[in-house]
């Protein structure tokens, strides 16, 4: 028998005839256990179309190679978009680690497509989906694609998407767009809605992509339901937090991808759970749920992050800003309770949190209040709206102009208020520092400009929240919290934006604190007693989720100001706070986060 890679050609003597009558037929040719006869006049016609220059240059014959390879049978041994991409992997400083190229072995291998992307934030759950995409693309196996994502987190899969996999998809905007991209991002709020649901729902996907799969834990949301409805061959559902409250949303979630996986529920309860929070069984749960979720943790074998250095600034106010600070506490202890707005407290939160950021944001609030209640010159609003036109100096932004001097690189600085951002922009430019201006006021292709134009030329982005999602930084590593968010979760989104994978250098953070307000009290709460600064953003999403608060976060704090007066007792009731949030941490540790 010939070998099954050998090609057997006999030489022989050829002279051209035009008598193709006769058919002499060669030896013939073995090729991959296939045997062709070959006839004379069909090597005739060969050279005839050579003598006439009829054929393509060498790219067309290697680009029709490609398609060959690429158009065989495979198994999944062996990742193609790995050599594919590698060009362009080199070209925008793409390095695939190895926990990503084994999730995405897996999902192709043995998930059969169908899998929860469970790791750690910052361990790139993006790049594997972006993998596991593009194979199947390469393969022929995928071609119509829905992404479902936040809104704020469109842009960002359009680009990663182009960057680094080559993948050229639409961002979802009319009807129109769902039965006409063959790649779709759109936001998962947009999809759920009708008409949008209605049409979306008869299309048969190829592959269906949620990130932020978190979301639909709810069997009874409008979300749930839509994703439930949807016709889908593959499926991918990325999460950092596969488990937050419960054990039925992690039975919800997995149900959405692969029904019948953990049984009914009411068998799943039975087997699994001692209560809502505390799995049963845990060593059979875990081998039912390694079967459609991969959750890979930061350390040996992944990613090892830069260090994270977090430097507290302690800022003294001056006289007047001390002045005013206490005469808004104070006016707000008693607005608590005497003014019309005394039953939503969002405005006393945001006048106090505004106070320790800057006498303009502050003055701006009391003048929209002296307005909506049409105060007169007597009232105590309007009395303050001339304490905060007089006060001169901002000692916050003193500090600022000194730090950005001796950090001399790329900085990010957030604050919570348009009216601050325009100030410290104010006070950079006056010192000729170059600023640039990031806010929810801008266009999605806007933003990315303003992100491209500091990544290019350097100087400081001045962001208010908004720059907290949606686009990464990982090209700067200095952060400076000018006022802090009282919600922890908004805090780690910010530094996010930086300390992420890609960032090559130790990250900076620099909290500014005014000394004697709040804000020393907040940072107590969590730098020193539950040292936020260095858990995962997963973790802490999934502590505040078990405390199962009655009111925002925000609210729980507030509430402690109003009701204490004295140092001392609003130190104790974060202390008792904080024993709180680190009980919760150890409890999710202990009966839900050991099922992975």
């Amino acid at each position: 028998m010939l070998d099954p890679l050998q090609i057997n050609v006999p030489l022989f003597n050829y002279t051209d005839s035009k008598d193709d009558k006769e058919e002499i037929f060669l030896e013939p040719i073995s090729l991959k256990h296939f045997s062709v006869k070959y006839s004379l006049s069909g090597f005739r016609n060969i050279i005839r179309q050579i003598r006439k220059r009829n054929y393509d240059d060498l790219n067309w014959h290697r680009l029709a190679q490609i398609a060959d390879l690429l158009s065989l049978t495979h198994g999944f041994t062996n990742l193609l978009c790995t050599e594919h991409l590698a060009e362009r992997w080199k070209q925008v400083g793409v390095i695939p680690y190895p926990h990503q190229i084994k999730t995405a072995e897996k999902v192709l291998q043995e998930f059969q497509g169908l899998a929860i992307l469970a790791d750690e934030v910052g361990l790139g759950k993006t790049i594997e989906a972006g993998i596991i995409l593009k194979e199947y693309m390469l393969r022929g196996l995928v071609k119509n694609v829905l992404i479902l994502t936040p809104a704020s987190l469109c842009w960002q899969w359009y680009q990663e998407l182009y960057e680094k996999f080559d993948i050229q998809a639409g961002i979802q905007k009319s009807q129109w767009d769902w039965e006409h991209a063959d790649i779709l991002i759109a936001s998962i709020d947009t999809a759920k809605r009708e008409p949008h649901a209605k049409i979306i729902q008869n299309i048969p996907y190829d592959m269906l992509i949620i990130d932020e799969a978190h979301k639909l834990k709810n069997s009874s949301t409008a979300a749930f339901k839509l994703v439930n409805s949807l016709q889908k061959k593959y499926c991918l559902m990325l999460t950092a937090t596969p488990i937050q409250n419960n054990l039925k949303e992690l039975y919800n979630l997995i149900t959405l991808l692969k029904p019948g996986q953990l049984g009914s529920y009411r068998s799943f309860k039975k087997k699994f759970m001692i209560d809502m929070r505390t799995p049963k069984n845990p060593e059979s749960l875990r081998q039912l749920l390694s079967g459609v979720i991969i959750r890979n943790r930061r350390g040996e074998g992944t990613v090892e992050f830069t260090k994270r250095n977090v430097f507290p600034i302690l800022v003294h106010l001056s006289d007047a800003e001390k002045r005013l600070y206490n005469q808004i506490t104070n006016l707000i202890r008693k607005s608590s309770k005497a003014l019309p707005f005394q039953t939503n407290i969002l405005p006393l939160i945001t006048l106090q949190r505004e106070v320790c950021s800057s006498f303009y944001a502050a003055g701006l609030t009391l003048e929209k209040m002296a307005q909506k209640y049409n105060l007169g010159d007597e009232s105590d609003i309007v009395k303050l709206i001339s304490e905060a036109v007089n006060v001169k100096q901002n000692s916050k932004c003193d500090i600022v102009e000194k730090l950005a001097a001796k950090i001399n690189d790329r900085i990010i600085i957030f604050t919570e208020y348009k009216a601050s951002q325009e100030y410290i922009r104010y006070r950079l430019e006056r010192t000729n520092f170059k600023t640039l201006a990031f806010d929810g006021s801008l266009s999605r292709g806007r933003k990315e400009w303003v992100r491209y134009l500091f990544q290019k030329d350097g100087g400081i982005l001045v962001s208010t929240e908004s720059g907290g999602e949606g686009l990464n930084f990982q090209f700067c590593n200095h952060v400076i919290n000018y006022d802090l968010p009282w919600n922890p979760m908004r805090l780690e989104q910010r530094i996010g934006r930086i300390h992420r994978l890609g960032q090559t250098k130790d990250v900076n953070i620099y909290n500014l604190v005014t000394k004697n307000t709040i804000e020393e009290h907040i940072m107590f709460l969590l730098h020193e007693k539950i040292n936020m600064f260095q858990m995962v953003l997963g973790e802490l999403d999934a502590i505040l989720l078990h405390l199962k608060l009655d009111k925002s976060f925000e609210s729980q704090l507030m509430n402690i100001f109003i009701r204490q007066d004295s140092k001392e007792k609003i130190h104790q009731e974060l202390e008792n706070l904080g024993n709180i949030i680190l009980e919760a941490r150890e409890e999710i540790k202990k009966q839900t986060w050991n099922i992975f």
